[in-house]
């Protein structure tokens, strides 16, 4: 019995682990290449409504999973348009995009399903057969901590990748288009980013508003603590994940609710706080591109 309860235990943190890593291995593409992504929060919120909406409409998780994708791929083009091409200030546009998400949302909801703060439920994961494999967004994510790793690493996009977030005046004079290579970045982010709003959306079989939750900034978090790295933030989120799974087993042990629902936020202020050593972000992170002549 005790085995099974770990077992469940180790499940049920890699499922809550999910919407946190997906969006900090995007984190991570974005701010290698210089570009701050703070608007996650929102990334993950319109994932999650249009997955909701493509498979409530088709009954196919599978174009719900790619209307989540393209949602994020979208937004992390608004963002990109905004801070590359205009050069704005990453911040505003970050926060900017998640109070729109916020809204719109709440308002195609209303227009859609009649109610503001929750859609129809749409089918969940249970629907895909694949034997051994009850939960295919564990094995997703794995795909996306190895992608994102060789990617970085290993390839010659992740090499420029890292160039124009290091020194974007460097990698220019040496051919490199650093607009660009920010661009792709940024896209990637939102794409994995709409992906983990997806997995949000066919956790709950719906979509409610702000269910986001806070997790798009917890993410940002784990990649800072993970040092800007795909693995230091993969296991930053694991750990996320470890305490907001520890907290739901003590929901009905007499210790006040609100003190144990804060407890994976409090976790992300200790840690940040003084338990990661230095973190240094790429050198031109959050700094706009002014190419010379």
């Amino acid at each position: 019995m005790d085995n099974l309860i770990t077992i469940a235990f180790f499940f049920q943190t890699l499922r809550i682990t999910i919407p946190y890593l997906l969006p900090s291995l995007g984190a991570v593409f974005s701010e290698k290449g210089g570009v701050v992504n703070i608007a996650l929060e929102g990334i993950l919120l319109f994932g999650a409504f249009f997955t909701t909406l493509g498979t409530y409409y088709t009954n196919s998780i599978y174009i719900g999973i790619l209307c989540g994708i393209l949602a994020g791929i979208f937004i992390g083009l608004i963002h990109a348009v905004t801070v590359i091409s205009f050069k704005a200030n990453q911040i505003v546009s970050g926060i900017a995009l998640n109070l729109l998400a916020l809204g719109t949302t709440k308002f195609f909801c209303k227009l859609v399903f009649n109610s503001s703060s929750n859609s129809a439920r749409i089918p969940g994961l249970e629907t895909i057969n694949i034997p051994l494999i009850t939960n295919p967004f564990i094995i997703i994510s794995i795909l996306a901590i190895i992608f994102t790793y060789i990617t970085i690493n290993k390839t010659k996009f992740g090499l420029r990748l890292r160039a124009v977030g290091e020194n974007p005046e460097a990698a220019d004079s040496l051919g490199i288009n650093v607009a660009n290579i920010r661009y792709y970045g940024v896209l990637l982010s939102g794409a994995l980013t709409g992906l983990g709003g997806a997995w949000l959306a066919f956790d709950q079989h719906s979509f409610t508003d702000g269910m986001s939750a806070g997790r798009g900034y917890i993410a940002l978090a784990a990649m800072i603590i993970g040092k800007w790295k795909p693995l230091g933030a993969s296991v930053a989120c694991l750990v996320f994940g470890f305490a907001e799974s520890f907290t739901l087993q003590f929901q009905n042990s007499g210790i006040p609710t609100q003190f144990i629902q804060m407890l994976p936020y409090l976790l992300t202020i200790i840690v940040l706080a003084g338990f990661i050593g230095k973190a240094i972000p790429p050198a031109a992170d959050g700094i706009p591109f002014e190419k010379k002549g």
